[in-house]
């Protein structure tokens, strides 16, 4: 039994996670490759390895004949007759090859070529295990700043935080642990190129499944998420059991589950509201924490008008205009708010909360 070698496979099979048969077929191509560069050809040359013992053979495959034009095809018949006395014209006879006889560049060639495998295996291996976290999120240890980028380290690979994948204001610290949102796993020569972002609006929502069962386990459904990294999220969620309040589960008890998220973010706010069907209701939802007297949405045309009350308008609007803003990316219209006084005289209110104000005006 070839017990080094056996020993040998059995450990990078357990250290790099590359398949003992995979290194057995390295194995074989070498050795063939060497008597490619000790012979001048090979191909008549058969190598035979035991998966068990991992003891290996090397032999010629060369042809009987008569008078021979090519020894390393060819065997006479009287060379052939002195290894079998049965061997006829025509016949394949095998020649065993004893590898200690290869020279020193076709050692050497053998060796690299077993080498070169391992490498291709390796990253082969590590491409395998990111591209299944493809579109999920990844714990990283922060390691430097590259100029402006992050350079985090995932485990088995590396990944560079972009600065446009940076949420504005953070700053990393070495060995600090940080999650990340995985958007592309590219396949390079130098290894699986790993693209990752703080600023995917998926992050919220991938973290939000890690944080919260119902979520996970789909009772809960994030139907649709928009953020401004670092400052706002707005999430709409639905659930699929009327026993479950999808906001109280998102929040959690004393807004456990959520804060957890918020921290994990930095302090970003967080509005969770309630996803529903009729789009009038959704973008009042939307608008939330503001109050809304109405809303006329138009589904073809994706726009609504929304009318709040006056001292509603700027909460409706936010800061800098950012409520209106991820409320219209999260619903998918086009919302044009106006305030109550406004309404009241362009005559865009509801006809019956139009006489309820007009009799307010006159007793006034």
């Amino acid at each position: 039994m070839n017990t080094e070698l056996l020993e040998a496979l059995t450990i990078l099979e357990q250290e790099k996670d590359i398949s003992k048969e995979t290194l057995l077929d390295a194995i074989e191509n070498s050795l063939i490759n060497a008597c490619k560069n000790h012979f001048g050809k090979a191909d008549n040359i058969k190598v035979v390895i035991d998966r068990t013992t991992c003891d290996y053979s090397v032999f010629a495959e060369k042809t009987v004949v008569e008078e021979v034009e090519d020894d390393v095809l060819e065997i006479s018949l009287a060379n052939a007759k002195m290894i079998d006395a049965k061997f006829e014209l025509g016949d394949i006879v095998q020649i065993p090859i004893e590898s200690k006889s290869f020279g020193r560049i076709a050692t050497q060639n053998a060796k690299n070529l077993i080498l070169q495998k391992i490498r291709e295996e390796e990253r082969k291996v590590v491409y395998d295990q990111y591209f299944e976290k493809e579109k999920d999120i990844v714990t990283g240890i922060v390691q430097r700043y590259v100029g402006r980028n992050v350079s985090i380290n995932l485990g088995k690979a590396d990944a560079m935080l972009t600065e446009n994948e940076q949420v504005k204001g953070e700053v990393f610290k070495p060995t600090e642990r940080i999650k990340l949102y995985v958007v592309e796993v590219k396949n390079t020569t130098k290894g699986p190129k790993i693209l990752v972002s703080r600023t995917h609006p998926e992050l919220v929502k991938r973290l939000f499944e890690s944080e919260v069962a119902e979520v996970k386990d789909g009772t809960v459904e994030i139907k649709s998420i928009s953020r401004e990294a670092g400052s706002r999220s707005k999430i709409a969620v639905w659930s699929n059991d009327p026993d479950v309040d999808p906001v109280g589960a998102c929040v959690g008890m004393n807004g456990a589950r959520v804060n957890a998220i918020v921290n994990e973010l930095r302090g970003e706010k967080i509005d969770i509201i309630n996803w529903s069907e009729n789009p009038a209701i959704l973008i009042e939802n939307a608008l939330s924490p503001a109050k809304v007297i109405s809303v006329a949405a138009d589904p073809d045309e994706k726009t609504a008008s929304v009318i709040v009350p006056d001292y509603q308008l700027s909460l409706a609007i936010g800061k800098e205009g950012q409520n209106a803003r991820l409320a219209a990316r999260l619903t998918g219209y086009k919302i044009d708010i106006k305030n109550e006084t406004q309404a009241i005289e362009t005559g865009e209110l509801p006809e019956d909360y139009m006489e309820a104000a007009m009799e307010d005006m006159t007793e006034e």
